[in-house]
């Protein structure tokens, strides 16, 4: 395959990305790889050698984000720690807005190279950012210095190595649960302290929940919720091994998997088991929140806002993301962000950068950032932090959140699907979820349709970079 120049291939990848994310526009859930290039050298990002800030003059260090309200102090909080403890280097943290926008800057940063030394990106930019060669893998960092990376979570790495290799290391992390009222459980007869496991457990809950102006429940027409029931049935999204063997060339989005799980859906709200509340996760946050409806389906790092919102008015149960009964071993996709480090600033920001990621990826801060936000900690050892342990016992609904990910089985289907198109993917996905359920479409011919344009979108896709 042709390597190409990184300034001359950056504008073009990043223009493509662009005009898909744009037409996506931001995430509508909490921030929910690929094909490493080969060649005959070795791209820019990956000849680059770091050296060690000198003492006597602190680096600078500045880190774009995406972290807004809480979630943007908890970052304040981590970067000034990071700072108070050492004097190499000094980190800038700089709220860019959505996914989307921040690298919409940071396209625009690159050729007056005024832009960051590290970046957060969401997990669906992971094959653009590869492909884009404006980064130095964190893998490099690793193997200079030999950086022991079997104390973090494995499926959560899985997702972000790419033939073995981490282009970038993972930072706020999380995956869907379902959501319950026990009290509405209760008192339709069901055991609330056990959730339906698989789609036909839920559709028969769902019936009996059903009653005096009450539903069973409401899923939010996210792609991102279909991506993980296609991964928890064993089935890979896109062909060549999820875009992981070799490049994705085409979507499998109307599957056996697919449409077995839209059909399942569309059943439930033509039988008004399930109300269809739209594409907004606020929304469905918000009914199950008023006791309007008995189930839902949501990230982990909604987890705290959930539970605190109907404090005092029933008790929140929680359990896997349902299956159908006969599926194959799956398990949940890890959703979010990881930390990028830019390969235009200098060796001394760039290691920097890699000081500061080591930070984060320590238990002490990772205990911090999970306990004020919501998402996994990437480490293992931050569940043996006290702070940890305590956050559990006073929210013990994490653990369903933590058992599924430990139980999650790694194969092609769990690590992910990787593709440079996937931001207008999710919106094409969440169309022809909209179709079905509004009895345009019906499920098959509606995931077909996306299916096409998802598959053409990816062809349009590799030819821009070259592939």
């Amino acid at each position: 395959m042709k390597l190409l120049n990184t300034k001359a291939t950056l504008p073009l990848v990043l223009s493509g990305m662009m005009a898909l994310t744009a037409a996506c526009g931001g995430s509508n859930a909490p921030a929910s790889g690929g094909q490493a290039s080969k060649g005959d050298q070795k791209p820019a990002a990956e000849t680059a050698k770091p050296a060690t800030p000198a003492a006597s003059s602190p680096v600078k260090v500045v880190w774009w984000h995406s972290m807004s309200g809480e979630l943007g102090k908890a970052v304040d909080k981590l970067v000034s720690d990071f700072n108070a403890s050492q004097k190499n280097v000094v980190v800038e943290a700089v709220f860019q807005g959505t996914y989307d926008e921040s690298l919409s800057k940071m396209k625009a940063s690159m050729d007056a190279k005024n832009g960051p030394a590290l970046i957060q990106v969401y997990e669906i930019g992971s094959r653009f950012m590869i492909d884009s060669k404006a980064i130095t893998p964190v893998q490099n960092f690793i193997d200079k210095e030999k950086y022991d990376v079997s104390s973090l979570e494995d499926n959560i790495l899985n997702y972000y190595r790419v033939d073995g290799k981490l282009y970038s290391m993972p930072f706020n992390t999380s995956n869907p649960i379902l959501y319950y009222n026990k009290n509405m459980f209760k008192a339709a007869g069901l055991d609330p302290e056990k959730p339906p496991t698989t789609y036909e457990e839920l559709a028969a809950a769902a019936k009996k929940l059903t009653k005096d102006g009450q539903s069973g429940g409401s899923f939010a027409i996210y792609g991102w919720f279909m991506e993980q029931f296609f991964a928890n049935q064993g089935a890979e999204l896109l062909n060549n091994g999820n875009g992981r063997t070799s490049l994705a060339t085409e979507s499998l989005l109307a599957s056996d998997a697919g449409v077995k799980t839209l059909t399942w859906w569309k059943q439930l709200v033509d039988d008004k088991s399930l109300v269809n509340l739209g594409r907004k996760t606020d929304d469905t946050k918000k009914a199950f929140a008023a006791g309007q409806v008995a189930m839902t389906l949501d990230s982990t790092a909604s987890l705290r806002g959930i539970v605190s919102s109907v404090e005092g008015k029933f008790d929140v149960g929680t359990g896997f993301l349902p299956k159908p009964a006969d599926a194959k071993d799956g398990g949940v996709i890890v959703g979010g962000a990881s930390l990028y480090v830019l390969n235009n600033r200098s060796e001394a920001e760039q290691q920097g950068a890699w000081e500061f990621i080591k930070f984060l990826a320590d238990s002490k801060q990772q205990a911090y950032w999970h306990v004020n936000t919501g998402y996994f900690p990437i480490t293992k050892k931050a569940y043996d932090e006290q702070l940890v342990k305590d956050n559990m016992t006073k929210y013990p609904q994490f653990k369903t959140a933590v058992d599924q990910l430990h139980s999650t089985k790694a194969n092609l289907a769990t690590q992910g699907a990787v593709m440079g198109v996937f931001p207008e993917a999710r919106q094409l996905t969440e169309t022809a979820i909209e179709e079905a359920l509004n009895n345009k479409k019906q499920p098959k011919e509606a995931l077909e349709g996306a299916a096409n344009e998802i598959s053409n979108k990816i062809g349009q896709y590799n030819k821009t970079v070259g592939k």
